[in-house]
């Protein structure tokens, strides 16, 4: 989770000079909005709904320790293994390390927003494994060198044209395959078969983890959620500590907001719960030989399923953000919602953010779990609208921590030094009447040379990034003492 060698705001300068991107995005995030608009108002008591969810969040993040605890056992009662990952590193280790041991040659992988978070198919790639993405859209981002730059959605930047053209390039697509998007899905789908059928692993993410049961929920929109996970002998599940729900019954509150908020959906086409590898019949217990257990594994009572499953758990600094003021971040469900809705992502996409959790919830989330520091600029991509926190399904106040990260930015000393110097001569003026009544005057008496029809065009300085994209509102002819002294003679 590393930024690009470029700044934030050249990146921001890219994505707002690409008209194609622009296009595809206001395409996509109107869509999302109108469909979710739609779905919570078919809702029966939805805000009812959204406080229990909330309500379930908190309690399970207050009480995460022993959740943890309860989830691990129950997982290695069923014949799960749980490795405990603090860092990237743990986790890729133990998978890399994994996949030698049991002479893996090709892994499958589900959408999986952890494993972007690791880095996993780099490694593996580095160890001689072959890494293949299976969900559509991870696909066609693996086949175009690119990262996601959506949760849900990870090519929502791109067009369909532009989707056509990479598949004529990198899989020789022909203008049959071309000819419409169930073609060029028919296209991936027969790629990507003979991959399911020969991976030793599969690799997923976690919706959610159940505590209750050690069960892990898994939702998708396309089969190759559930052939990852099934199909490989080996199945790998990796999961954010806090993506945990103490009960079956608390995981259905959450599933009904899920797809309501990220595509407008009831319910996503699959919603697979899985719980342990598959099950041991009479005669794999009978072989206790470790020569034999691979082949008494297949012949098991269970006929689908892997022999292995593995769940990494991991911190990577959530333990850090969980005893701090940043921790509602951790209630998020990654719906995406607030990516919609956002008024800046809806302009300049996921990229620009340079992390993998790119939008509102990525702003918090990434300085929260790798130091305000190195990505200070994040907290300033936002208007403050409040528009994330009305559409989050857990009510997460992304504003209030947006302005906590702002302000410990310029504790960090990250702050431009056109801003140090402005906020020090406010602090001087707002403390001396006569000299804040002088500020305004010279301001009033600039912006009479800037602005024309009560509007400036153009701003000099550093405060021209305002003007570039939008007109500025020139100062009131009086302040509100003048008038209000006025009124009162």
């Amino acid at each position: 989770m590393t930024a690009a060698n470029v700044t934030f705001y050249e990146r921001v300068e890219d994505a707002l000079q690409d008209k194609k991107l622009r296009a595809a995005l206001e395409l996509a995030t109107t869509r999302f909005v109108t469909l979710r608009r739609n779905a919570f108002a078919s809702l029966p008591e939805a805000d009812a709904l959204r406080d229990h969810a909330r309500t379930i969040r908190a309690h399970t993040l207050a009480n995460l320790d022993r959740y943890l605890a309860q989830f691990a056992e129950a997982v290695e009662a069923n014949g799960g293994h749980i490795c405990w990952a603090e860092t990237p590193e743990e986790a890729n280790r133990y998978v890399v390390e994994l996949a030698k041991a049991r002479g893996v040659k090709t892994v499958v992988k589900s959408k999986s927003m952890i494993s972007e978070e690791l880095e996993i198919n780099h490694e593996l790639e580095a160890a001689g494994v072959r890494v293949v993405e299976t969900d559509l859209g991870e696909y066609i981002i693996q086949l175009a060198h690119e990262r996601p730059s959506h949760i849900i959605a990870p090519v929502i930047h791109k067009s369909r044209q532009q989707i056509a053209d990479l598949f004529r390039e990198k899989l020789r697509a022909t203008d049959a395959d071309l000819a419409d998007v169930p073609s060029m899905t028919a296209l991936a789908r027969r790629m990507l078969r003979a991959d399911f059928l020969q991976a030793d692993m599969g690799i997923s993410g976690v919706n959610f983890g159940v505590a209750e049961t050690g069960s892990i929920c898994l939702v998708t929109n396309e089969g190759n959620g559930r052939l990852t996970t099934t199909t490989p002998r080996i199945h790998v599940a990796m999961m954010g500590m806090e993506r945990l729900v103490p009960t079956l019954e608390d995981l259905g509150v959450m599933l009904q907001l899920l797809a309501r908020s990220a595509t407008g959906q009831k319910l996503s086409v699959y919603s697979n719960i899985v719980t342990g590898p598959r099950k041991r019949g009479k005669e794999a217990e009978r072989r206790g030989s470790e020569e034999n257990e691979r082949s008494a594994n297949r012949q098991s009572s269970e006929p689908d399923g892997p022999d292995e499953l593995h769940i990494i758990i991991l911190d990577n600094g959530r333990s850090k953000v969980l005893g701090s003021e940043l921790a509602e971040i951790l209630y998020c469900i990654r719906c995406g919602a607030c990516l919609n809705i956002c008024p800046v992502y809806q302009q300049i996409g996921g990229h620009a953010y340079g992390s993998v959790y790119p939008g509102p919830v990525g702003a918090v989330l990434t300085p929260g779990l790798l130091g305000v520091e190195s990505w200070s600029e994040l907290p300033h991509a936002s208007s403050l609208c409040g528009a994330c926190r009305e559409v989050c399904p857990m009510r997460i106040d992304i504003p209030r921590m947006l302005l906590k990260l702002r302000a410990d930015g310029i504790k960090a000393g990250k702050a431009p030094a056109w801003l140090k110097l402005g906020l020090r001569l406010y602090r001087l003026a707002v403390v001396r009447p006569w000299l804040y009544r002088l500020g305004g005057q010279m301001g009033r008496s600039g912006m009479k040379v800037l602005a024309r029809n009560g509007w400036s065009k153009k701003l000099p300085g550093p405060l021209a990034a305002w003007t570039d994209y939008r007109d500025f509102p020139a100062l009131a002819p009086k302040s509100f003492s003048q008038r209000w002294r006025e009124e009162r003679d």
